[in-house]
């Protein structure tokens, strides 16, 4: 097994960001609970008319965004946990496909992604 060439002090960095990016997403999650929480009361009592409200979403609209926020947050928490996994193995910033280190810059832009630019270009091309 290959392991990271990243420095501890780099991975650290690259911890405390994936950690800090894993605590806004929970929180965001917690919230967008407690608005499906408050839309379902509402769908429930049927008694908010709202497909009728010519001034915002209605509450299936709402219900449609939020359910779409909550699965690309749990899709984006999957891949902090793995990023975070990989740290823990030292083969963080080691692209997936060919093995050679991801570069810095894309490790900011993304600190999860799992693969170096020129195999993401080629994943894309596919």
């Amino acid at each position: 097994m290959v392991t990271s060439r990243l420095s501890d002090s780099t991975l650290q960095h690259f911890t405390d960001v994936l950690q800090r990016r894993k605590a806004e997403l929970l929180h965001q999650m917690g919230a967008n609970d407690e608005s499906l929480v408050q839309v379902r009361q509402s769908l429930g009592e049927g008694t908010n008319d709202d497909e009728h409200d010519p001034e915002g979403p209605t509450m299936s609209e709402e219900w449609s965004m939020l359910t779409g926020l909550q699965a690309e947050a749990r899709s984006e928490l999957r891949e902090l946990d793995s990023a975070l996994e990989r740290i823990e193995a030292r083969d963080y910033g080691l692209c997936a496909a060919c093995g050679n280190p991801i570069g810095r810059p894309r490790l900011e832009a993304r600190p999860y992604a799992t693969l170096c630019i020129e195999c993401a270009r080629k994943a894309e091309a596919r």
